[in-house]
């Protein structure tokens, strides 16, 4: 491990040298500062890991030479002190030499569906979109919906919204799958209990440079606008639908005004769809090596059921309860989130160690 540190600092102090010679490349400039600070955290736990065995080194020295049975015994009390921080620290230490997933620093682009359950569904897909809404306001992210889909009673047949922040991707992304609902509805007379679900999907934005797609590769139709918006939405065809024919996949937005903006949202869903494509097939490629504890996040996968009867929010991935039901539904969906990073994190430790 000190040799992997060692390597780790070096190449430290070369971007701290290739900075001071940059110049007036703005750019390279800001690339070089953010991977020094991506490897500040490491140096320093690398720095704190060479003192630490250097002060059990020392005390062992000094058990075995030193004459004066009180200075002994003074090195007995600080060795018993430093041996035990050895071992979480060179777990820490680890943790943060596992790559870290590119896509964690990212925007995100959620896309939130009525499942099965009609209009119950897509009531509960509305219930989502406020969570996840709030959930970011608490987070001091900004959110805009690229395009939506209503039912008229205050339900969604499905949204598609964008999440501005630092590190959005890195506490959404476990948020993919089927989220279960079970409740009373309103329209229900008899007070039975109904179960609807809603399929979530937390895609990475991605800029050009990230995925590259060829114009003869994409079938772009414009119509008019199906949707509120006014009458110049109505009169005039602002509305896009691309169709990326080699996949098969097909983005369509209406909410703008403009035929320019509709389609700048619709190539940025069409990206971060394709590229979480690719990243799914490379995760398949790995499945066999290792499954993550926390799920696969594909939509098929139950992840967690909303119990209203009982103010229960379960997630299934770790087996994980909570009965503060109405204040998650308000955006209170950090203590999930937090459990579902460390049960990963754990995951790829022990990966880790397996490996070693």
């Amino acid at each position: 491990m000190l040799e992997k540190l060692a390597g780790i600092e070096k190449h430290y102090e070369e971007l701290g040298n290739e900075l001071m010679e940059v110049g007036n490349d703005y750019k390279r400039a800001a690339e070089i500062g953010k991977e020094r600070s991506d490897l500040e955290v490491i140096v320093a736990k690398a720095n704190e890991y060479r003192n630490l065995l250097e002060g059990i080194k020392e005390s062992r020295a000094m058990i075995e030479n030193e004459s004066d049975e009180e200075m002994r015994e003074l090195a007995e009390m600080e060795l018993a002190e430093l041996e035990p921080q050895v071992a979480p620290l060179e777990d820490e230490i680890k943790l943060l030499l596992v790559p870290k997933d590119p896509r964690d620093g990212k925007n995100v682009i959620m896309e939130v569906r009525a499942g099965t359950g009609g209009d119950e569904a897509a009531l509960f897909a509305a219930d989502l979109y406020r969570m996840y809404t709030r959930y970011s306001e608490n987070q001091k992210w900004k959110t805009e919906i690229m395009s939506q889909s209503n039912i008229g009673i205050g339900g969604l047949k499905e949204i598609t919204f964008l999440i501005k922040g630092d590190g959005a991707y890195s506490k959404l992304k476990f948020e993919s799958g089927v989220h279960r609902v079970q409740r009373v509805p309103s329209t229900e007379s008899q007070g039975r209990i109904h179960t609807s679900t809603a399929t979530v999907a937390v895609l990475a934005e991605v800029e050009e440079v990230d995925i590259k797609i060829p114009a003869s590769d994409i079938r772009i139709d414009v119509y008019k606008s199906a949707g509120a918006g006014g009458q110049s939405v109505q009169k005039n065809s602002t509305a896009i639908r691309i169709t990326h024919e080699p996949s098969g996949l097909v983005v369509a937005c209406q909410d703008e005004r403009s035929q320019l903006q509709n389609k700048l949202r619709a190539m940025a869903i069409l990206r971060a769809r394709l590229f979480e494509a690719e990243e799914e097939k490379r995760r398949n490629e790995r499945a066999d090596a290792r499954r993550s504890q926390v799920g696969t996040g594909e939509r098929s996968e139950k992840i967690r059921t909303y119990n209203y009867p009982q103010s229960r929010v379960t997630d299934h991935r770790i087996n994980h309860s909570s009965y503060n039901l109405q204040g998650m539904m308000e955006g209170d969906i950090a203590e999930f989130i937090e459990e579902l990073i460390t049960r990963d994190e754990a995951d790829r430790l022990a990966a880790v160690n397996e490996e070693n």
